[in-house]
């Protein structure tokens, strides 16, 4: 702290789907630690930040979701990673002006030491490079721009080990990188309006931050990736939405058969007929399945099983310390909480950056990939070898210690106070008048 008055923080997010959560727990440890934050975003997700303590302040020019109806959910990826990629990148630039007033004005009307952004909104990145505020970034997964030296978000590939396979993961950034510049006029259109230079790349708005952590855990990405200069790892982010209902095991105390927990998008991925799919897999083996249908899919969309519970939610990462097992469409925080339990994974990606985790999943020996397309027979083969075979468990346990590792030693909430006690955010501005990297 410096002096008597506690330090200010404003986070800036947004309901894009599975990303608030992860980052409540670091809200709740800096309010725990006398500092003053604020919590900017939808307005669905006001009880997420006042049940850790945080003031929230909705957004008004800018989208604001006021409940979680599938209908405003983000768009079925189905047609293909690339054009989701594309429709979400448009997304970002084209509402970065009304996010970026929205952040200035809650600035102005009430000074922060540090606005900590979503890494994915590009909005309030630009409102603070306009007012020179002090900002850092945090992401809640793998890197969403594309970086040298590893497969892009959306490609869905593995570590590459031949000549071809590395012509071919150079040949995809260079295919994404273009998939995010096409929504550049947008944003530099925004960016002239506050008075501040055309970018080159969509990604170069991260160089507004002083830092620019990724929500994941060293070991869980793929090694050889080329960080930006004010990136680092903050090891893995965990947390249940503050609307997950409290669990209590339906079955009887004594129940030998080992719990698998299938659990899903929060966001519709038009994902109830693999889940019917996984149910019908799940019946003909010796085990208690349970269903978290996470407000995406409604409960009359899928038939159970006579070893099926279906539940509209329950919190994860207390259900997971009774399973064995986990089915996911790969959402990060899901792979990440299933790994900190060391519990091997079947995963079925739907789009986004599911099928990436899925990648590192499978080479790591930690779980299997089957496509959203996957018969019953294929789901059920599956997971008999998941339950069977040891070597899963083997390769779970392995890189979830290295993933715990680094969860027990972040630094993220002491960083980020320093960060808002360093001083005046003018210091941190360059010769361009845009914010340094560093």
């Amino acid at each position: 702290m410096t002096g008597s008055k506690p330090l200010g923080v404003l986070f800036t997010t947004a309901h894009l789907g599975g990303n608030v959560s992860p980052v409540m727990p670091v809200v709740r440890r800096l309010v725990e630690r006398g500092l003053r934050v604020r919590v900017m975003s939808d307005a669905v997700n006001r009880p997420d930040a006042e049940a850790v303590g945080a003031r929230f302040v909705p957004w008004s020019r800018a989208p604001n979701r006021a409940d979680r109806s599938r209908e405003g959910d983000p768009p079925d990826w189905s047609v293909s990673d690339e054009e989701g990629l594309r429709m979400v990148a448009q997304f970002l630039a084209g509402t970065a002006l009304a996010y970026a007033e929205d952040t200035m004005a809650e600035l102005d009307r009430e000074a922060a030491d540090l606005v900590v952004c979503f890494d994915m909104l590009l909005g309030p990145m630009l409102g603070c490079e306009a007012c020179r505020q002090r900002l850092a970034l945090l992401g809640t997964m793998i890197s969403f721009f594309p970086l040298p030296g590893i497969a892009p978000l959306g490609s869905g590939l593995g570590l590459a080990r031949s000549d071809e396979e590395r012509a071919m993961q150079a040949r995809r950034i260079r295919e994404m990188e273009a998939v995010f510049d096409s929504a550049l006029p947008p944003l530099n259109k925004a960016r002239t309006r506050l008075g501040l230079s055309p970018l080159a790349h969509l990604a170069d708005q991260w160089d507004a931050a002083a830092v620019h952590w990724l929500g994941t855990a060293r070991a869980f990405d793929f090694p050889g990736a080329v960080l930006r200069p004010s990136m680092r790892y903050a090891g893995p982010l965990l947390g249940d939405p503050a609307w997950a209902e409290t669990w209590r095991s339906p079955w009887p105390e004594g129940d030998a058969r080992p719990l698998v927990l299938a659990g899903f998008s929060t966001s519709f991925q038009n994902h109830a007929g693999v889940l019917q799919r996984v149910i019908d897999a799940a019946a003909r083996l010796p085990v208690r399945l349970l269903v978290t249908l996470g407000g995406s899919i409604e409960p009359q969309e899928v038939t159970p099983a006579a070893n099926t519970v279906i539940v509209p939610s329950a919190p994860h990462l207390q259900v997971l310390g009774e399973a064995a097992l986990v089915i996911t469409h790969g959402g990060h925080g899901t792979v990440m909480a299933a790994l900190m339990r060391r519990l091997p994974m079947l995963v079925i990606p739907h789009g986004r950056d599911q099928g990436d985790n899925a990648a590192r999943v499978s080479e790591r020996g930690a779980g299997l990939t089957l496509p959203r397309t996957a018969t019953t027979e294929e789901i059920r083969m599956a997971l008999a070898r998941l339950l069977d075979e040891p070597s899963f468990r083997v390769a779970a346990q392995r890189l979830g210690d290295a993933v715990a590792a680094e969860a027990r030693g972040a630094t993220l909430i002491e960083e980020l106070e320093a960060l808002a006690a360093a001083g005046d955010p003018v210091d941190l501005v360059d010769s361009r008048g845009r914010l340094a990297a560093g």
